[in-house]
């Protein structure tokens, strides 16, 4: 097990590894009474760490435009001992074009055995406002040994 209590600029490859096969991440954030709220979502790995995107008007994007911080984990969905939880603060994304791009690249990635099905994700994303939010990383726990 690593707990990295520091900055993470980049993260490990055996965390890269795991984070990029298409798995579910329960992320959690902070409700406005400051009481935790939980969601699973869809992400992205990016150079820094994680992109997660939604439609306007859920919880939780709500509550992290208004406060950033957010705490990820993700599961290996055979072995439940082993899982990588990321804490950070996001950057909020409410440009069109690139909420659209993230949520697109999202739907082909987790339909992979299914790019009809993606494609049909896609065109009802396309009539939702989006917003993305890059998780930049503050502290890695990962449990994979």
């Amino acid at each position: 097990m690593t707990d990295t209590r520091s900055a993470a600029s980049a993260l490990s490859s055996t965390v890269r590894a795991f984070l990029a096969e298409p798995r579910f991440a329960t992320i959690a954030t902070v409700g406005e009474d400051g009481s935790p709220h939980q969601a699973v979502v869809w992400y992205l790995l990016d150079d820094e760490g994680i992109v997660i995107n939604s439609a306007v008007g859920r919880r939780w994007p709500a509550d992290l435009v208004r406060d950033g911080r957010i705490s990820v984990t993700v599961p290996d969905g055979t072995d439940g001992y082993r899982w990588v939880g990321l804490d950070g603060h996001v950057t909020v994304l409410t440009d069109q074009p690139t909420a659209q791009a993230d949520i697109a690249a999202m739907a082909r990635r987790y339909h992979t055995d299914r790019p009809d099905h993606a494609e049909a994700e896609i065109r009802r994303f396309q009539t939702q406002v989006r917003i993305s939010f890059r998780v930049r990383v503050n502290a890695i726990h990962d449990h994979l040994d």
